[in-house]
């Protein structure tokens, strides 16, 4: 089934679109924009939930559940972020349908006008802060950490599965505290989490830092990132985490009485990843094969395919395998059990690879006389032969160290498409002969950073957190600059 792809270097654009659809991941609906996650597709985003959902559980954060629509007026509140997002905005002006007069359809009634038209969210600040005025009186009140799990609709035009549609899923967290610090310091905590996920999960390396002020989130003072390096050299954002300061408690009036009896408005984050990450896992690891899924995000680690011939052979093997299924399930470890009679074996194999199954078991009439059985991993494609007695812990070990080569893989691409800049000229030849991060210098503007993107389709994906200060000059303008930034071409 893999040769049935489109090769990387061919054109890696249409690599990623033919994989996703041909391994059950997601595919185009009938409304323009809107996609429909596969089965198999929205099993690997349950994985990358309860994971997340779990370490935001750990962090001391509690799950609600806001509403789908925002009352118009409530984005004119924060100008910054109706700004952001005004372009994006779908708008709900009618509740009623009915039969058109002549009987030839339906339309919209004209007498079923919403008295204030209702925003589909793309995102929840303003519906969560009129909420939390409600909730806050006292720093007794605080903080509030909740997150919840929901659907945004951004009305974007330019669409590609799980990387940009006009209704995705996500988590958003939205935190309110009484003190600017515990604020920066959730901010903080947040992004830390999304890149111990991205590299420990999704065995993904990330570089953390902040958006310059071009490039944050509508109505944020600061926004940390994860940014991520796909395989044709280019960067993904995968995670990003806002300091709000206090502009929406002043937007919505949200004020608490603090421990010396004064009033004070409330501070503010929130942070959020979406089914964007299914794009970046397709991305960063998949082969001209399918995909390579991490053992920690696939929907089952192992499949096992019988190979018999005549029903004696078949209840022989069927009794085999349902013994070495159990084994691996003692260890915690996801098992399929592939016994269709619809399909050859080589079939399943070709199938299994396209889905990036971690690890394939082959199990024969063979196999059973020598207490044998073939071994096959997806990231490398070796194959080897083992005893079937001690196979579970043999394949544990093998999940763990095939979750480590997919990340150390990514992490040697990274560092091998990770350059440094002193000149325009130097910084153009990189991002048209290779692709990759580029570190160079900027003079801190946000006219200069425009005129970069312009002239070159790069953007300061981010000023990385553990940046070391070094003098040197704008690539662009020759003015002074304290340090480097990371450039790079983005989805």
């Amino acid at each position: 089934m893999g040769k049935f792809l489109t090769s990387r270097e061919e054109n890696y654009s249409q690599w990623y679109n033919e994989l996703v659809v041909k391994a059950d991941l997601a595919e185009n609906s009938a409304v323009r924009g809107c996609m429909v996650i596969k089965p198999y597709g929205f099993a690997i985003w349950e994985k990358m939930k309860d994971a997340l959902d779990q370490m935001f559980k750990d962090t001391g954060h509690e799950n609600a559940y806001f509403p789908l629509f925002i009352p118009k007026s409530f984005f004119s509140k924060e100008a910054a972020h109706v700004e952001g997002f005004a372009k994006e905005c779908a708008v709900v002006t009618h509740y009623r349908l009915r039969n058109k007069a002549d009987g030839t359809g339906i339309e919209v009634d004209p007498d079923a006008k919403l008295e204030e038209e209702l925003i589909v969210r793309p995102t929840s600040e303003t519906i969560i802060w009129n909420t939390y005025k409600n909730w806050i009186q006292s720093y007794r009140d605080l903080p509030i950490l909740v997150n919840q799990w929901a659907n945004v609709v951004r009305w974007e035009m330019r669409t590609r599965l799980f990387l940009r549609t006009a209704e995705f899923l996500w988590q958003e967290g939205h935190t309110a505290h009484a003190t600017k610090q515990e604020a920066i310091d959730e901010t903080v905590q947040m992004i830390n989490v999304y890149a111990e996920f991205a590299e420990k999960f999704m065995a993904m390396p990330v570089i953390m830092g902040h958006k310059t002020e071009n490039e944050r989130f509508a109505g944020a003072l600061d926004t940390y990132c994860i940014e991520a390096l796909m395989q044709d050299g280019k960067a993904l954002q995968s995670g990003t985490s806002h300091f709000l300061g206090q502009n929406f408690a002043k937007a919505f009036d949200v004020k608490f009485s603090n421990k010396e009896g004064k009033l004070d408005y409330v501070w503010a984050s929130s942070w959020g990843v979406s089914t964007r990450l299914m794009g970046a896992l397709v991305m960063a690891h998949s082969d001209d094969n399918g995909l390579v899924l991490p053992p920690k995000l696939a929907p089952y680690q192992v499949v096992i395919v019988p190979i018999y011939k005549g029903e004696d052979q078949y209840r022989t093997v069927l009794e085999a395998g349902n013994k070495i299924k159990d084994q691996l399930k003692e260890y915690g470890i996801s098992v399929k059990f592939d016994m269709r009679d619809t399909h050859k074996p080589g079939w399943k194999f070709a199938e299994y690879e396209l889905k990036g199954v971690p690890v394939r078991l082959a199990l024969g009439a063979r196999d059973l006389e020598n207490g044998t059985i073939e071994v096959a991993r997806r990231d490398t494609l070796e194959k080897n032969t083992y005893p079937q007695e001690g196979i579970a812990k043999v394949v544990k070990d093998l999940l763990n160290e095939i979750q480590e080569n997919i990340y150390q893989k990514a992490f040697k691409y990274r560092a091998e498409h990770t350059f440094s800049a002193d000149t325009l000229e130097e910084f153009k030849d990189i991002l048209d002969n290779k692709g990759g991060f580029v570190y160079a210098h900027w003079d801190g503007t946000a006219e200069t950073e425009l005129k970069i993107k312009e002239d070159t389709k790069a953007t300061i994906r981010c000023i990385p957190v553990d940046n070391k200060l070094e003098e040197g000059k704008c690539i662009y303008t020759g003015k002074p600059s304290a340090q480097r930034v990371l450039f790079a071409k983005a989805y």
